[in-house]
């Protein structure tokens, strides 16, 4: 039996895995994102509470974007059999360019650190351009994004994107596949060398295209 921990995407849970066909042999878990302790929580002592969920010897990481990162920096601390990365990278050096220009410039600091995003008018203008970068195309795929967008936290958002925004990594510390949409628009899929390409796919490629997502896991987690 293979224990698979599953890592959403940042400021997402486990639905967005919720489309997909898992092979047999496989026992599937859910990781759900902490609140940080504090503004300057450490990535390093955040992925040792992470850790603390993962209850069984040398699993199978799968991760979405930024839980994709947070695969990898958990690999780096505990032995794993393998990480799967669904829409997401190995390297700070494959962070775009736009992505490096925020950090330079440290414009997450702007975010506002306190409350929910929820019902905040002003924001909502900006779902069409937001859906747009994640390739949320269907009404069910909108509709999740808006959901997950309304419930996150501002201080879990703000941390999470300074974490990606600066986040420094070379190593690959166990086996990867990968996966990766052709107009991926957050990660963008200059300087990539996934295992696979899905053509015409975007950020949301687990939820909005999740059959070809499920042969890959099919195929990599059979090996």
């Amino acid at each position: 039996m293979k224990h698979v921990y599953c890592i959403p995407a940042l400021g997402a849970d486990e639905r967005i895995f919720g489309k997909l066909n898992w092979p047999e042999g496989v026992t599937v878990h859910y990781l759900r994102w902490l609140p940080p302790l504090h503004t300057r929580e450490t990535l390093e002592s955040y992925t040792h509470r992470m850790m603390a969920h993962i209850t069984h010897p040398f699993p199978i990481l799968v991760g979405v974007s930024f839980g994709g990162i947070m695969s990898i920096e958990i690999a780096k601390r505990m032995p794993v059999q393998q990480i799967v990365l669904i829409s997401s990278i190995t390297s700070h050096r494959q962070l775009p360019w736009w992505m490096r220009a925020c950090a330079y410039m440290h414009l997450d600091a702007l975010l506002p650190q306190k409350g929910s995003f929820r019902k905040r008018l002003p924001l909502r203008f900006f779902y069409p351009i937001q859906n747009f970068f994640l390739g949320a195309r269907s009404a069910e795929a909108r509709k999740l994004a808006a959901e997950l967008r309304d419930a996150v936290d501002a201080g879990y958002l703000k941390w999470s994107i300074h974490q990606v925004l600066h986040w420094k990594n070379d190593q690959i510390p166990a086996p990867v596949a990968h996966m990766h949409g052709k107009k991926d628009r957050i990660f963008s899929i200059a300087g990539l060398h996934p295992n696979e390409w899905v053509e015409d796919a975007g950020h949301f490629l687990v939820f909005q295209q999740p059959e070809p997502v499920s042969r890959f896991l099919q195929k990599v987690l059979h090996t």
